[in-house]
């Protein structure tokens, strides 16, 4: 799941920056606003990436999708990326499951196949 999810996070973090510089143009926005909401969320990207496998990463995740969609107010073409970025994300942690779960009965299946050299 790690993997799959990792992804995602990284593909947002360009996402946002893309986003942030369109949002730069938007006169009623300061630039100093946009970086740092920008900045924040590109930062969450990256300390997401290393905390999707612990209690509460995957709920983080998804509380940045929701931010990620609600971005769209700002700079609209965000609300088609986020659903695109939530649904990634949400095939990320789908099928991560059932990937952990594969591996995991593999090892055991091979563990308990092989005997044991004493």
């Amino acid at each position: 799941m790690r993997t799959l999810c990792s992804s995602t996070l990284i593909g947002e973090f360009f996402i946002i920056g893309f986003a942030g510089l369109v949002a730069m143009k938007d006169p009623d926005l300061s630039m100093t606003t946009v970086w740092t909401v920008s900045g924040v969320a590109m930062f969450l990207c990256l300390v997401l990436c290393g905390l999707v496998t612990r209690p509460g990463g995957v709920v983080l995740g998804w509380a940045l999708q929701i931010a990620l969609i609600a971005s769209g107010f700002a700079v609209p073409m965000m609300f088609f990326l986020g659903v695109v970025f939530a649904a990634l994300w949400w095939a990320s942690v789908h099928y991560g499951r059932k990937v952990d779960e594969a591996k995991a009965r593999f090892a055991a299946q091979s563990s308990s196949s092989t005997p044991d050299a004493a």
